[in-house]
């Protein structure tokens, strides 16, 4: 494609820069991205606002050149060039320029556009059956507009907005929506196998919000077992201000030196990490030695062993603590 791109440019600059564009968008595409980041890319591409307008499905998208979202009310001016959205028409896109200084890169731009932007209005806001994941997913942007998630979720059985609802997130990426009653926790039933988020209660039209908790909750579940011991489930409501970590934790950055102290451990033994894991969650040391099933001496053997590769005392408050922290750390750091 860069060849491509590089043989057209030098003899059509248009050509090239066509080409690059229908990539660009064509990257979109594949990546599944929203309505915002397409429109900011028509914007940042065609150096001038890009406005998406979809009254039937209250979709209102407005970025300015530069990436900022700047959403408006007036009406387009029917001087801009713009592209149909929907087949059935009432829905476009358009570049706030007018007709004139428009060329063929802007053409190239609406047109490839206004076509991924179909795509995505049909796979979550168009009229499909009740049981289509894209339903689920409008229920959960964010970006859609309230009366487009309360349409979907009214397809979804969810008729009344007051209706509570916990979203559930799994390693598989596909969310769930379960409805609850106030002061109520999900059934292991109602659960996916597995590792599982669970959000908090809400309203159907906060649904995004937990949603968005759900995923954070996720990251700190483990599979329960030797080599990754831990909560199967976490809800997101036990998290609190602990939530907050995932935010400082990129997954796949460098690991902190505790993570890396507390890695360089596990490696030494194989009972290490559940080791380390009851005696940082446990009441008592003795409370961890039932959990992991060894004698309590056994235990402090192996907090000795421990101790003395980590380069801390896991014993003391404090170092329970730091050890705590370098466990949620390295659960967070996965990808």
């Amino acid at each position: 494609m860069k060849e491509l791109t590089a043989r057209l440019s030098a003899v059509d600059p248009d050509a090239g820069a066509a080409v690059q564009v229908i990539a660009y968008f064509d990257r979109l595409a594949e990546a599944r991205a929203g309505l915002e980041a397409l429109v900011r890319g028509a914007a940042v591409l065609s150096g001038c606002p890009a406005r998406l307008v979809d009254a039937g499905h209250a979709v209102r998208v407005r970025v300015e050149p530069d990436g900022t979202r700047s959403d408006r009310d007036d009406p387009p001016d029917s001087g801009w060039p713009s592209a149909p959205v929907t087949r059935a028409g009432g829905a476009a896109l358009w570049l706030e320029r007018v007709a004139g200084g428009a060329g063929v890169v802007d053409a190239v731009i609406l047109e490839r556009a206004a076509g991924v932007i179909r795509e995505v209005l049909e796979r979550t806001r168009g009229r499909v059956p009740a049981d289509d994941p894209a339903l689920l997913e409008t229920v959960l942007d964010a970006g859609a507009a309230e009366p487009a998630r309360l349409h979907a979720a009214r397809q979804l059985g969810l008729a009344d907005p007051s209706t509570l609802v916990r979203a559930l997130a799994a390693p598989d990426g596909q969310p769930r929506l379960l409805p609850c009653r106030p002061g109520t926790r999900p059934a292991e039933a109602d659960l996916p196998a597995g590792r599982v988020g669970v959000g908090p209660a809400v309203p159907v039209p906060e649904a995004p919000r937990s949603w968005t908790a759900a995923r954070t909750a996720l990251r700190f579940t483990a599979a329960g077992t030797g080599q990754d011991p831990g909560e199967r489930v976490v809800h997101a409501d036990d998290l609190g201000s602990i939530a907050a970590l995932a935010e400082l934790v990129v997954p796949g950055a460098v690991p902190l030196p505790d993570v890396r102290a507390l890695e360089a451990a596990t490696a030494d033994a194989p009972w290490m990490l559940i080791t380390l894991r009851a005696v940082a969650s446990a009441t008592s040391l003795r409370a961890a030695a039932a959990e992991i099933n060894v004698h309590h001496s056994t235990l402090q053997k192996r907090i000795a062993h421990a101790e003395a590769l980590l380069g801390w005392p896991v014993h003391t408050p404090k170092g329970r603590l730091r050890l705590h922290l370098a466990l949620l750390m390295r659960q967070l750091a996965r990808a």
